[in-house]
């Protein structure tokens, strides 16, 4: 079954599985058709409302994948019954596929985060799927890039040959790099994976699973790092609620049939 859009307050998610979103990538790099996959969540939703651009390269994005548990549940509410719908987690999409790769042979570029954290990715990766080819990494500057630096960090990322470049620049910094470096980098497919990186690297804790499909992520990872995203998440989510309910409002409304007043 093929992955279903979903408009969540004007940000199309697919509702889909893990497995599917794997298949989906696989077809990409299979025809070597160059696209890039935005796994988002509450946040991105919300970014999306006051950013015009933000909200253009996640329509033109090969893949929305619903990273949160919110748009999980509410993408199961507009799919018809019987539908499967699962989180498609970030950190859980790039294990599944360096878990796929090591049969297909699939090559694996990994951008972002620092030095350190990527040392301790790349061997834990290796660790825990030797089959899989890691191609490179390269972890750019805490700042903004200069032209030259940009050409000759896709220059190097392109001689790597990779199929799949991962990218944990977090959001909104990594859908703007992927819309900018789609097809420029050799890969046929992006993927924004945010906090991945650290998770999978051991330098942050990840929330329980029964925490995560209570939909209760947020409150672990803002009491584990209060001073980055309480302003985010207690900005975000209350917003993110009334608009949904401005929206369910507004759908009311506008299905209820207007009483004609007859004269008499």
């Amino acid at each position: 079954m093929s992955a279903m859009p979903v408009d969540v307050l004007g940000v199309r998610v697919d509702a889909q599985t893990l497995e599917e979103a794997v298949d989906r990538i696989a077809g990409w790099i299979e025809r070597r058709e160059p696209t890039y996959v935005c796994v988002t969540g509450v946040h991105g939703v919300i970014e999306s409302q006051d950013d015009d651009e933000l909200r253009r390269i996640h329509k033109a994005a090969g893949m929305v994948t619903t990273d949160g548990m919110p748009l999980v549940w509410i993408s199961r509410r507009r799919v018809p019954p019987g539908t499967p719908v699962e989180r498609v987690y970030g950190p859980d999409l790039m294990l599944a596929a360096f878990a796929r790769s090591e049969a297909t042979g699939w090559r694996h570029f990994l951008y972002g985060s620092t030095p350190e954290t990527m040392e301790r990715l790349r061997a834990n990766l290796a660790a825990r799927f030797p089959g899989a080819c890691i191609a490179g990494a390269l972890s750019p500057p805490f700042r903004p890039l200069s032209a030259e630096e940009d050409t000759a960090i896709s220059r190097r990322i392109a001689e790597a040959d990779p199929d799949i470049v991962w990218v944990g620049l977090s959001t909104p910094k990594q859908e703007r790099w992927m819309a900018a470096h789609v097809g420029r980098v050799g890969a046929p497919v992006l993927v924004g994976v945010g906090a991945a990186f650290d998770f999978h690297a051991g330098v942050k804790r990840q929330a329980p699973r029964w925490v995560q499909r209570c939909g209760l992520e947020w409150a672990f990872r803002m009491a584990t790092e209060p001073r980055r995203l309480a302003a985010r998440y207690l900005r975000n989510n209350p917003r993110f609620v009334w608009l949904l309910l401005r929206e369910s409002t507004r759908s009311r409304l506008a299905a209820t049939p207007r009483k004609v007043d007859r004269a008499t």
